[in-house]
C-alpha cells in the first residue's frame, strides 16, 4: 500500500531539489515570510491544491482530500538569524540561513502535498498542511492556534518530523518525549556607566552580568539532579561599545530546557532568585523577562507505533528506531497537547563526515538525498491515519429498531 509512496517520491526528486534550493537562498525570520510564502503559495497553485493564508502571520494551510476524518501534517519554513558560511553554491547571501533545515521540511511537505493529492480519491478523508512561520522565535504554532487552527481545519490529529544532519540516511527515529520544554529568558542589568578609568564612580553592570552568569550555571551544576535532564545555556551577552566607558546596562539571553515540570518551576523560581541576590550584592538592579515557555513535545505513543508500522511497510530497509530524545525544543509541542500527535527525525547526514555540523551551526550542510524519504513518511504517516479511520467507519452501519439507533459490525 505505501511502496509507491516513496517510488513516486523518488521520481520527483529534481522538484524537490529546486523547492528545497530556491527557499534556502532566500531564508527569512520570523512570523511573516513573504518570499518564502510566495514560493509555497506557487507550488500549491501549480499542483491545483486550494489554500489559505493564516491570520497575524503568513503560515499557509492546504486542505487535500474530503470526509469527515482530518489530520494535521505541519512543517516550519522560518530560518535564522545566521550568516551562512557552508559553502554550497546556492547559499544564502541575506545575512539569515536556513540553518536548522526548514527549507527541505517546507520542500518535503510540498512533495508530500503533490504524493497526496494523485491519491486525492482514495484517502478517506482530509489532510490539512500547515507551512509553519515563527518556529524558531517559539510563536507560531501558538499564533495560528490562537487563530482556530485546530477548529477550522477539525484536524483530530496531526504528524511533523525535522531532518538531521547527525542522523545517517534511511534512519528515522520516534519516542514519547522526542523533545524537551524550553524557557526562554531576558535579564536586564541596570548600573550606573561612566568612565572607565574611574569605575569606583561608576555601577558597573558587566561586572554583575558576569556574575549572574556563573551563578547561572552553577544552578544546574549543583541544585539540580543529572537524572532531571536539564540544560541551561546563555547565548547572548551584550554590553556596551567602546573598550574605555562602562555602560549604564548589560542583558543577557538564555534558554532553560527540562523535561520534567516541577523542575523546570523549581529552576525558574532560582533563576529570578539568583539574579536578584547577585545583583543586590553588586550594587545594580536587574530584571527578568519571559521570553518563551513552551511545553515538553509529548506525542501519543499508539499513533507513532502505527505510523512506524506504515513506514515500515513502505521500505524495509529503513532503520527505524524509538530513541528520539534530545534536549531540543519545538513549538510543535504546543498542537501536541491539543490532538494526539507524532513526531519524527529523519535521517540527513552529509557524505563527508567533515561536514558533519550539527544544527543551528552557519557551515551545517544537509544531505539532499534526504527530500524524497521525508515527503513519503509525511504521505504515509498521512495515508495510514485516513485508512485506518475510515476502516473504522466502514465496519459499522447505524440503523433505527423500534424508535431507537442500533449499531451493527458489517
Amino acid at each position: 500500500m505505501y511502496k509507491d509512496l516513496l517510488r513516486d517520491a523518488k521520481e520527483m526528486q529534481q522538484t524537490l531539489l529546486d523547492l528545497r534550493r530556491t527557499l534556502h537562498q532566500i531564508p527569512e525570520v520570523g512570523l511573516e515570510l513573504p518570499e518564502t510564502t510566495k514560493v509555497i503559495k506557487a507550488e500549491l497553485e501549480r499542483l491545483g491544491i486550494p489554500y489559505e493564508i493564516l491570520k497575524g502571520s503568513s503560515s499557509i494551510t492546504a486542505s487535500i482530500g474530503e470526509g469527515e476524518h482530518c489530520i494535521l501534517l505541519r512543517a516550519d519554513v522560518d530560518g535564522l538569524p545566521i550568516e551562512e558560511k557552508s559553502g554550497v553554491p546556492f547559499a544564502a547571501t541575506n545575512g539569515c540561513m536556513h540553518a536548522c533545515g526548514h527549507d527541505m521540511h517546507a520542500a518535503s511537505l510540498l512533495g508530500a502535498a503533490a504524493l497526496l493529492k494523485a491519491r486525492e480519491k482514495q484517502l478517506g478523508g482530509r489532510a490539512v498542511l500547515l507551512f509553519q512561520t515563527g518556529e524558531e522565535t517559539y510563536n507560531g504554532a501558538f499564533r495560528a492556534l490562537s487563530d482556530g487552527l485546530l477548529e477550522d481545519s477539525g484536524a483530530e490529529a496531526a504528524f511533523s518530523l525535522r531532518v538531521m544532519p547527525q542522523l545517517p540516511l534511511n534512519y528515522i527515529l520516534y519516542g514519547d518525549n522526542p523533545m524537551a520544554s524550553v524557557y526562554g529568558f531576558k535579564i536586564t542589568v541596570i548600573g550606573k556607566g561612566g568612565y572607565g578609568t574611574a569605575p569606583e564612580a561608576c555601577v558597573d553592570p558587566i561586572n554583575t552580568g558576569v556574575h549572574i552568569y556563573l551563578a547561572l550555571q552553577e544552578l544546574i551544576a549543583r541544585e539540580c539532579p543529572p537524572s532531571k535532564e536539564a540544560v541551561l545555556t546563555v547565548g547572548e551577552f551584550s554590553a556596551g561599545n567602546a573598550s574605555n566607558i562602562l555602560p549604564d546596562t548589560a542583558v543577557l539571553q538564555g534558554t532553560l530546557r527540562t523535561f520534567d515540570e516541577k523542575t523546570k518551576q523549581q529552576l525558574i523560581r532560582r533563576i529570578g532568585e539568583v539574579v536578584k541576590g547577585v545583583a543586590a550584592v553588586y550594587r545594580t538592579e536587574a530584571v527578568v523577562e519571559e521570553l518563551a515557555d513552551v511545553p515538553v513535545l509529548s506525542c501519543n505513543r499508539k499513533m507513532s507505533e502505527e505510523i512506524v508500522r506504515d513506514v515500515r511497510q513502505m521500505n524495509r530497509e529503513f532503520n527505524v528506531w524509538e530513541k528520539f530524545h534530545v534536549m531540543s525544543s519545538e513549538d510543535f509541542a504546543y498542537i501536541a497537547r491539543r490532538v494526539p500527535s507524532a513526531y519524527f527525525a529523519v535521517g540527513a547526514a552529509a557524505e563527508n563526515c567533515d561536514r558533519g555540523f550539527g544544527r543551528h551551526n552557519p557551515r551545517v550542510v544537509f544531505n539532499e538525498d534526504a527530500l524524497p524519504t521525508a515527503a513519503a513518511v509525511y504521505a504515509c504517516a498521512a495515508q495510514g491515519w485516513l485508512a485506518r479511520r475510515s476502516r473504522a467507519v466502514e465496519s459499522f452501519s447505524i440503523y433505527r429498531k423500534d424508535g431507537g439507533i442500533c449499531v451493527t459490525g458489517r
